[in-house]
Protein backbone atom coordinates (compact mmCIF):
# COMPACT_ATOMS: atom_id res chain seq x y z
CA UNK A 1 0.00 0.00 0.00
CA UNK A 2 1.25 3.55 -0.81
CA UNK A 3 1.48 6.15 1.80
CA UNK A 4 2.28 9.81 0.89
CA UNK A 5 3.69 11.55 4.15
CA UNK A 6 4.32 15.37 3.65
CA UNK A 7 6.84 17.06 6.17
CA UNK A 8 8.42 20.67 5.70
CA UNK A 9 11.75 20.18 8.08
CA UNK A 10 12.32 16.70 9.37
CA UNK A 11 11.13 16.21 12.99
CA UNK A 12 11.35 13.54 15.67
CA UNK A 13 7.59 12.20 15.38
CA UNK A 14 8.49 11.79 11.50
CA UNK A 15 11.77 10.26 12.15
CA UNK A 16 11.58 8.16 15.25
CA UNK A 17 7.81 7.50 15.39
CA UNK A 18 5.96 7.59 11.90
CA UNK A 19 8.23 6.43 9.45
CA UNK A 20 9.59 3.39 11.45
CA UNK A 21 5.88 2.98 12.06
CA UNK A 22 5.13 2.71 8.24
CA UNK A 23 7.77 0.28 7.48
CA UNK A 24 7.02 -2.30 10.44
CA UNK A 25 3.03 -1.62 8.85
CA UNK A 26 4.75 -2.97 5.58
CA UNK A 27 4.08 0.36 3.64
CA UNK A 28 5.67 1.65 0.19
CA UNK A 29 6.71 5.15 1.67
CA UNK A 30 7.14 7.86 -0.60
CA UNK A 31 7.67 11.62 1.14
CA UNK A 32 6.44 14.79 0.14
CA UNK A 33 8.56 17.82 1.19
CA UNK A 34 9.54 21.36 0.17
CA UNK A 35 13.14 20.58 2.09
CA UNK A 36 14.52 17.69 0.42
CA UNK A 37 18.03 17.37 1.23
CA UNK A 38 17.29 18.12 5.17
CA UNK A 39 15.15 14.82 4.84
CA UNK A 40 17.97 13.09 2.29
CA UNK A 41 20.17 13.60 5.05
CA UNK A 42 18.03 11.87 8.27
CA UNK A 43 16.75 9.49 6.23
CA UNK A 44 18.32 8.39 2.87
CA UNK A 45 16.59 5.47 2.74
CA UNK A 46 13.22 6.61 2.04
CA UNK A 47 11.70 7.95 -1.67
CA UNK A 48 11.34 11.72 -1.51
CA UNK A 49 9.98 13.99 -3.75
CA UNK A 50 10.21 17.65 -4.20
CA UNK A 51 6.82 19.44 -3.90
CA UNK A 52 5.31 22.83 -2.61
CA UNK A 53 3.32 21.05 0.00
CA UNK A 54 2.12 24.12 1.25
CA UNK A 55 -0.40 24.63 -1.44
CA UNK A 56 -2.62 21.50 -1.87
CA UNK A 57 -2.67 22.04 -5.93
CA UNK A 58 0.93 21.01 -6.20
CA UNK A 59 0.35 18.13 -3.72
CA UNK A 60 -2.33 16.63 -5.93
CA UNK A 61 -0.14 17.18 -8.86
CA UNK A 62 2.65 15.56 -7.40
CA UNK A 63 0.62 12.49 -6.26
CA UNK A 64 -1.73 12.03 -9.54
CA UNK A 65 2.08 11.88 -11.71
CA UNK A 66 3.60 9.19 -9.45
CA UNK A 67 2.22 5.99 -7.92
CA UNK A 68 -2.01 6.11 -6.69
CA UNK A 69 -2.17 6.72 -3.07
CA UNK A 70 -3.69 4.49 -0.51
CA UNK A 71 -3.17 7.57 2.19
CA UNK A 72 -2.26 10.67 2.43
CA UNK A 73 -0.56 11.85 5.72
CA UNK A 74 1.22 14.53 7.95
CA UNK A 75 1.85 15.03 11.35
CA UNK A 76 3.17 19.14 10.32
CA UNK A 77 0.36 21.53 11.78
CA UNK A 78 1.11 23.56 8.97
CA UNK A 79 -0.12 21.23 6.64
CA UNK A 80 -3.02 19.82 7.79
CA UNK A 81 -6.01 20.97 5.33
CA UNK A 82 -3.66 21.05 2.28
CA UNK A 83 -3.11 17.12 3.61
CA UNK A 84 -7.13 16.79 4.29
CA UNK A 85 -7.93 18.51 0.55
CA UNK A 86 -5.25 16.40 -0.48
CA UNK A 87 -6.73 13.02 0.29
CA UNK A 88 -10.19 14.01 -0.05
CA UNK A 89 -9.30 14.55 -3.99
CA UNK A 90 -8.36 10.93 -4.14
CA UNK A 91 -11.45 9.62 -2.16
CA UNK A 92 -9.33 8.71 0.84
CA UNK A 93 -9.88 8.54 3.98
CA UNK A 94 -8.96 11.95 6.02
CA UNK A 95 -9.94 14.69 8.28
CA UNK A 96 -12.15 17.39 7.47
CA UNK A 97 -10.47 19.91 6.08
CA UNK A 98 -12.93 22.47 7.52
CA UNK A 99 -11.51 21.44 10.93
CA UNK A 100 -8.09 21.19 9.74
CA UNK A 101 -8.20 24.93 8.86
CA UNK A 102 -10.75 25.72 11.92
CA UNK A 103 -7.66 24.43 14.36
CA UNK A 104 -4.86 26.07 12.43
CA UNK A 105 -6.48 29.49 12.44
CA UNK A 106 -6.57 30.82 15.61
CA UNK A 107 -8.90 33.79 15.22
CA UNK A 108 -11.33 31.21 13.30
CA UNK A 109 -11.10 28.87 16.16
CA UNK A 110 -12.26 31.38 18.05
CA UNK A 111 -15.03 32.54 16.18
CA UNK A 112 -16.07 29.41 15.47
CA UNK A 113 -16.18 28.65 19.35
CA UNK A 114 -18.26 31.50 19.79
CA UNK A 115 -20.82 31.01 17.35
CA UNK A 116 -21.50 27.44 18.49
CA UNK A 117 -21.76 28.86 21.59
CA UNK A 118 -18.88 26.69 23.07
CA UNK A 119 -17.04 29.59 24.15
CA UNK A 120 -16.59 32.97 24.27
CA UNK A 121 -13.24 34.69 24.13
CA UNK A 122 -12.83 38.42 23.69
CA UNK A 123 -10.54 38.32 20.24
CA UNK A 124 -9.63 40.64 17.43
CA UNK A 125 -7.66 39.64 14.12
CA UNK A 126 -5.09 41.61 13.29
CA UNK A 127 -4.62 42.21 9.39
CA UNK A 128 -0.80 42.55 7.98
CA UNK A 129 0.12 46.47 9.18
CA UNK A 130 -3.11 46.91 10.75
CA UNK A 131 -3.18 49.28 14.30
CA UNK A 132 -3.85 47.13 17.48
CA UNK A 133 -4.41 49.90 19.77
CA UNK A 134 -6.85 51.10 17.21
CA UNK A 135 -8.42 47.92 16.46
CA UNK A 136 -8.78 47.23 20.25
CA UNK A 137 -10.24 50.36 21.49
CA UNK A 138 -13.84 49.60 21.27
CA UNK A 139 -13.70 46.19 22.33
CA UNK A 140 -12.79 46.49 25.96
CA UNK A 141 -10.06 44.13 26.27
CA UNK A 142 -8.79 43.70 29.33
CA UNK A 143 -5.06 43.84 29.84
CA UNK A 144 -3.16 41.83 30.49
CA UNK A 145 -4.07 40.06 27.20
CA UNK A 146 -1.99 37.79 24.76
CA UNK A 147 -0.91 38.49 21.14
CA UNK A 148 0.10 35.99 18.73
CA UNK A 149 0.06 34.83 15.08
CA UNK A 150 -3.08 33.76 13.74
CA UNK A 151 -1.30 30.50 12.70
CA UNK A 152 2.01 30.26 14.79
CA UNK A 153 3.04 27.00 16.48
CA UNK A 154 5.34 25.74 19.24
CA UNK A 155 5.08 29.51 21.27
CA UNK A 156 6.90 31.56 18.67
CA UNK A 157 6.22 34.96 18.77
CA UNK A 158 3.49 34.57 21.42
CA UNK A 159 3.39 37.34 24.37
CA UNK A 160 2.08 39.09 27.61
CA UNK A 161 0.98 42.27 26.80
CA UNK A 162 0.34 44.64 29.91
CA UNK A 163 -0.94 47.62 28.49
CA UNK A 164 -1.60 49.52 24.84
CA UNK A 165 1.81 50.80 24.37
CA UNK A 166 3.19 47.25 25.12
CA UNK A 167 1.00 45.63 22.83
CA UNK A 168 2.28 48.18 20.10
CA UNK A 169 5.40 47.68 20.67
CA UNK A 170 4.93 43.75 20.65
CA UNK A 171 2.89 43.62 17.31
CA UNK A 172 5.86 46.00 15.36
CA UNK A 173 8.44 43.26 17.07
CA UNK A 174 6.72 40.05 15.51
CA UNK A 175 5.91 41.85 12.39
CA UNK A 176 9.71 42.49 11.76
CA UNK A 177 10.34 39.23 12.05
CA UNK A 178 6.41 38.05 9.96
CA UNK A 179 6.10 40.35 7.11
CA UNK A 180 2.39 39.91 6.20
CA UNK A 181 1.12 37.85 9.23
CA UNK A 182 -1.93 38.34 10.18
CA UNK A 183 -1.88 38.61 14.20
CA UNK A 184 -4.48 37.57 17.15
CA UNK A 185 -4.96 39.44 20.14
CA UNK A 186 -7.24 37.90 22.90
CA UNK A 187 -7.92 38.24 26.59
CA UNK A 188 -5.57 36.32 28.82
CA UNK A 189 -7.24 33.10 30.21
CA UNK A 190 -6.22 32.15 33.45
CA UNK A 191 -5.75 29.07 35.08
CA UNK A 192 -3.37 25.84 34.90
CA UNK A 193 -2.58 24.84 31.56
CA UNK A 194 -2.62 21.20 30.65
CA UNK A 195 -3.51 19.23 27.16
CA UNK A 196 -5.53 15.93 26.32
CA UNK A 197 -4.14 13.54 23.57
CA UNK A 198 -7.18 12.17 21.73
CA UNK A 199 -6.89 9.55 18.85
CA UNK A 200 -10.03 8.81 16.87
CA UNK A 201 -11.38 7.01 13.35
CA UNK A 202 -13.97 9.19 12.83
CA UNK A 203 -16.73 6.12 14.97
CA UNK A 204 -14.62 5.59 18.20
CA UNK A 205 -12.75 8.03 20.31
CA UNK A 206 -9.78 7.53 22.84
CA UNK A 207 -8.74 9.92 25.40
CA UNK A 208 -5.29 9.03 26.02
CA UNK A 209 -4.41 11.25 28.96
CA UNK A 210 -2.45 14.20 28.61
CA UNK A 211 0.26 16.33 30.49
CA UNK A 212 0.49 19.01 32.72
CA UNK A 213 2.53 21.97 31.46
CA UNK A 214 5.10 23.98 33.17
CA UNK A 215 5.89 27.55 31.39
CA UNK A 216 8.72 29.58 31.99
CA UNK A 217 7.88 32.72 33.62
CA UNK A 218 5.68 35.62 31.55
CA UNK A 219 6.01 37.67 28.94
CA UNK A 220 6.83 34.25 27.85
CA UNK A 221 5.32 31.05 26.89
CA UNK A 222 8.30 28.55 26.63
CA UNK A 223 7.56 24.62 27.93
CA UNK A 224 9.72 24.04 30.32
CA UNK A 225 8.31 20.93 31.81
CA UNK A 226 5.38 18.23 31.36
CA UNK A 227 3.79 15.87 33.75
CA UNK A 228 1.65 12.91 32.75
CA UNK A 229 -1.97 12.85 33.69
CA UNK A 230 -3.47 9.70 33.21
CA UNK A 231 -6.95 10.85 33.87
CA UNK A 232 -8.22 14.49 33.99
CA UNK A 233 -11.51 14.97 35.87
CA UNK A 234 -14.46 13.81 33.91
CA UNK A 235 -16.06 17.35 34.12
CA UNK A 236 -13.25 19.04 32.53
CA UNK A 237 -13.06 16.24 29.55
CA UNK A 238 -16.31 16.09 28.60
CA UNK A 239 -16.24 19.92 28.56
CA UNK A 240 -12.64 19.53 26.11
CA UNK A 241 -14.48 16.90 24.04
CA UNK A 242 -17.22 19.16 23.67
CA UNK A 243 -15.45 22.13 22.07
CA UNK A 244 -13.58 19.57 19.83
CA UNK A 245 -16.70 18.45 18.67
CA UNK A 246 -18.38 21.55 17.59
CA UNK A 247 -14.90 22.55 15.90
CA UNK A 248 -15.22 19.25 14.26
CA UNK A 249 -12.36 17.32 15.41
CA UNK A 250 -12.46 13.86 15.67
CA UNK A 251 -10.34 11.60 13.18
CA UNK A 252 -6.30 10.65 13.50
CA UNK A 253 -4.20 12.45 16.56
CA UNK A 254 -5.14 15.79 17.96
CA UNK A 255 -3.23 17.31 20.82
CA UNK A 256 -5.36 20.17 22.81
CA UNK A 257 -4.05 22.44 24.90
CA UNK A 258 -6.29 23.89 27.55
CA UNK A 259 -6.73 25.74 31.06
CA UNK A 260 -8.97 25.13 33.93
CA UNK A 261 -9.98 27.56 36.22
CA UNK A 262 -12.46 27.21 38.75
CA UNK A 263 -13.66 23.74 37.40
CA UNK A 264 -13.94 25.56 33.88
CA UNK A 265 -11.90 24.20 30.93
CA UNK A 266 -11.21 26.55 27.92
CA UNK A 267 -9.24 25.56 25.05
CA UNK A 268 -5.87 27.54 24.47
CA UNK A 269 -5.48 26.19 20.94
CA UNK A 270 -5.71 22.53 18.91
CA UNK A 271 -2.77 21.03 17.36
CA UNK A 272 -4.72 18.57 15.39
CA UNK A 273 -1.87 15.79 14.90
CA UNK A 274 -0.04 14.31 17.78
CA UNK A 275 1.80 16.22 20.63
CA UNK A 276 5.52 16.71 19.67
CA UNK A 277 8.59 17.61 21.53
CA UNK A 278 9.13 13.99 22.48
CA UNK A 279 6.12 13.15 23.80
CA UNK A 280 4.62 11.44 21.17
CA UNK A 281 7.71 8.92 21.79
CA UNK A 282 7.17 9.02 25.33
CA UNK A 283 3.51 8.53 25.37
CA UNK A 284 3.95 5.31 22.93
CA UNK A 285 6.26 4.15 25.44
CA UNK A 286 4.43 4.83 28.66
CA UNK A 287 1.01 3.08 27.34
CA UNK A 288 2.41 0.29 25.40
CA UNK A 289 0.57 0.51 22.25
CA UNK A 290 1.81 0.76 18.89
CA UNK A 291 0.66 4.41 18.48
CA UNK A 292 2.07 5.57 15.45
CA UNK A 293 0.38 2.53 13.81
CA UNK A 294 -2.63 3.01 14.90
CA UNK A 295 -2.92 6.87 13.65
CA UNK A 296 -1.46 5.73 10.27
CA UNK A 297 -4.22 2.74 9.96
CA UNK A 298 -7.33 5.61 10.48
CA UNK A 299 -5.45 7.11 7.08
CA UNK A 300 -5.46 3.75 5.41
CA UNK A 301 -9.39 3.53 6.59
CA UNK A 302 -9.02 0.74 9.29
CA UNK A 303 -11.01 1.09 12.41
CA UNK A 304 -9.16 1.68 15.70
CA UNK A 305 -10.05 -1.28 18.61
CA UNK A 306 -12.62 -0.44 20.93
CA UNK A 307 -9.94 -0.80 23.66
CA UNK A 308 -6.56 0.19 22.55
CA UNK A 309 -4.99 -1.87 25.33
CA UNK A 310 -3.03 0.64 27.14
CA UNK A 311 -1.12 -0.43 30.41
CA UNK A 312 -2.38 1.18 33.05
CA UNK A 313 -0.46 3.34 36.35
CA UNK A 314 2.29 4.76 34.94
CA UNK A 315 3.94 7.95 35.47
CA UNK A 316 5.83 10.28 33.05
CA UNK A 317 7.66 13.69 32.93
CA UNK A 318 9.77 15.37 30.15
CA UNK A 319 12.04 18.29 31.11
CA UNK A 320 13.51 20.95 28.69
CA UNK A 321 16.67 22.31 29.42
CA UNK A 322 16.64 26.18 27.78
CA UNK A 323 18.92 28.32 27.01
CA UNK A 324 18.80 31.45 28.71
CA UNK A 325 21.43 33.37 26.30
CA UNK A 326 22.20 34.04 22.90
CA UNK A 327 25.79 32.26 21.83
CA UNK A 328 27.99 29.10 21.12
CA UNK A 329 26.99 26.06 23.56
CA UNK A 330 30.06 24.98 24.45
CA UNK A 331 29.45 21.97 26.96
CA UNK A 332 26.13 20.23 27.10
CA UNK A 333 25.37 15.69 27.93
CA UNK A 334 25.25 13.34 24.91
CA UNK A 335 22.80 11.19 23.98
CA UNK A 336 21.78 9.18 26.78
CA UNK A 337 19.80 6.01 27.90
CA UNK A 338 19.67 5.23 31.64
CA UNK A 339 17.78 2.41 33.88
CA UNK A 340 17.59 4.23 37.56
CA UNK A 341 15.68 1.78 39.32
CA UNK A 342 12.65 1.03 38.00
CA UNK A 343 12.59 4.29 36.16
CA UNK A 344 13.73 4.49 32.72
CA UNK A 345 15.31 7.74 31.09
CA UNK A 346 16.36 9.06 28.13
CA UNK A 347 18.02 12.52 27.05
CA UNK A 348 18.51 13.52 23.44
CA UNK A 349 20.24 16.61 22.84
CA UNK A 350 18.33 19.44 19.97
CA UNK A 351 21.02 21.21 19.68
CA UNK A 352 24.75 20.42 19.34
CA UNK A 353 28.38 21.81 20.71
CA UNK A 354 29.80 24.39 18.99
CA UNK A 355 26.22 25.37 17.33
CA UNK A 356 25.53 29.61 17.74
CA UNK A 357 22.23 30.69 18.49
CA UNK A 358 20.34 34.02 19.19
CA UNK A 359 18.02 33.69 21.53
CA UNK A 360 14.47 33.21 20.35
CA UNK A 361 12.20 33.26 23.74
CA UNK A 362 10.24 30.39 22.28
CA UNK A 363 10.56 26.46 21.85
CA UNK A 364 13.29 26.95 19.38
CA UNK A 365 15.53 27.61 22.74
CA UNK A 366 15.16 24.09 23.75
CA UNK A 367 18.29 22.26 24.17
CA UNK A 368 17.65 18.90 24.80
CA UNK A 369 14.48 16.65 25.80
CA UNK A 370 14.34 14.46 29.10
CA UNK A 371 12.36 11.84 29.11
CA UNK A 372 11.04 9.35 31.67
CA UNK A 373 8.90 7.04 32.84
CA UNK A 374 8.35 4.61 35.83
CA UNK A 375 5.74 2.83 38.38
CA UNK A 376 5.47 5.98 40.78
CA UNK A 377 5.60 10.03 39.99
CA UNK A 378 7.87 10.28 43.01
CA UNK A 379 10.81 8.08 41.26
CA UNK A 380 10.32 9.23 37.93
CA UNK A 381 10.79 13.19 39.16
CA UNK A 382 13.56 12.17 41.45
CA UNK A 383 15.41 10.41 38.14
CA UNK A 384 14.98 13.24 36.29
CA UNK A 385 16.04 15.91 38.86
CA UNK A 386 19.27 13.66 39.90
CA UNK A 387 19.83 13.99 35.94
CA UNK A 388 19.53 17.26 35.46
CA UNK A 389 21.98 18.05 38.31
CA UNK A 390 24.67 15.97 37.27
CA UNK A 391 24.87 17.78 34.23
CA UNK A 392 25.71 21.50 32.94
CA UNK A 393 24.57 23.23 29.83
CA UNK A 394 26.96 25.88 28.95
CA UNK A 395 26.53 28.70 26.62
CA UNK A 396 29.48 31.31 25.77
CA UNK A 397 28.69 34.83 24.21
Amino acid sequence: MQLYLLALNPTDSVTEGFLPAARRLGLDITLLTDQPEAHRAAHPDIELLECDVRDFRAVITRISTHRPPDAVFTNSDHLQTQTALAADYFGLPAKSWQAALRTKDKAEMRRHLAVTGMDTVRSVELAAGQDPVTALATLEMPYPCIVKPREGVASEDVVLVDGPEDLALRCKEIRARRPGAALVVEEFLPGELYTLETLGDGRVLHVLGGFRTELSPPPYFIEERLTYVPAHPELVVAQILAQLDALGVGFGACHTEFVVHEGRARIIEVNYRAIGDQCDLLLARLLDIPLFEHILNTHLGEPLPTDLGARPGGAARLDYPCADRFGTLTSAPVATELTMDDVELTYRPLRQTGERHELHRTNRDLLGVVRAIGADQRSVDRAVTDFLAAHRWEITP
